[in-house]
């Protein structure tokens, strides 16, 4: 009886709010690779749906859509970071670039040019350009995917932890990538801004700075390199003291 219950409760939950959960899923699938599919964001968006019922509590003064908004996207990106779409293709092109920058950066002392990193790369600036709109395309980012793809803090960054050595690291952390995010060429900072604080999609920050699509995907996979190489450097130098 009290499964039954249950049951209908949780079905007029869904109904009552599946048009949020198709609204998020279909913002985010402008941002993800093309084959990512949406009845799969749509699918772990139910989920999400479903546990901040669970969780949620009047009494911190948000509203359940509110909340519910946040942990319904939330699983979506757990969804895809867990199936990971990204073909091994692009992996090896984002170590590559990384590698690539931070060879040129090391031996010049100052930001790496497109053509130097292509040319370090051993490629022409074309496919250099092909190579970073690979890389962003298939990318769904976040400053934990910076540290997961070499082994290092990731993890740290969830916060609430019991350990207060674990606890200073991911505040570092949080607090380097601040800088490396700062310290990029102001316009690739800008396509940051627009995609992941304004979460405009690479057409529509095309639209703000009179470039292609195509442009803000090469400018977009390029701040990703150059935030890779800094805060990998912020990580030698944390193992090495």
């Amino acid at each position: 009886m009290y499964a039954a219950e249950h049951q209908r409760e949780g079905d007029l939950l869904v109904s009552r709010y599946m048009d949020l959960v198709r609204r998020i899923a279909y913002h985010l699938l402008g941002r993800l690779p093309a084959t990512v599919q949406a009845e799969d964001l749509i699918q772990a968006g139910v989920v999400g749906l479903l546990e901040a019922a669970k969780g949620f509590d009047d009494a911190h003064g948000a509203s359940f859509e509110t909340y519910a908004g946040i942990r319904i996207r939330g699983a979506m990106l757990d969804e895809v970071r867990r199936q990971d779409w990204a073909p091994r293709s692009a992996h090896r092109n984002s170590r590559q670039i990384t590698e690539a920058t931070r060879a040129v950066e090391r031996r010049t002392g100052r930001e790496a040019t497109a053509a130097e990193i292509a040319a370090t790369l051993g490629v022409g600036l074309e496919e250099y350009h092909g190579m970073l709109q690979r890389v962003a395309e298939a990318r769904v980012f976040s400053l934990e995917q910076l540290h997961e793809e070499s082994g290092g803090y990731g993890d740290m960054l969830e916060g609430g932890s019991a350990d207060p050595a674990r606890e200073c690291v991911r505040q570092a952390f949080a607090e380097n990538a601040i800088e490396a995010i700062e310290s990029l060429p102001e316009r690739e900072q800008l396509v940051l801004a627009l995609y992941y604080d304004e979460e405009l999609n690479l057409k529509e920050i095309g639209e703000v700075l009179g470039v292609t699509e195509s442009r803000v995907c090469q400018i977009h996979g390029q701040a990703l390199a150059r935030l890779r190489t800094r805060l990998d450097e912020w990580e030698m130098q944390e193992v090495m003291a």
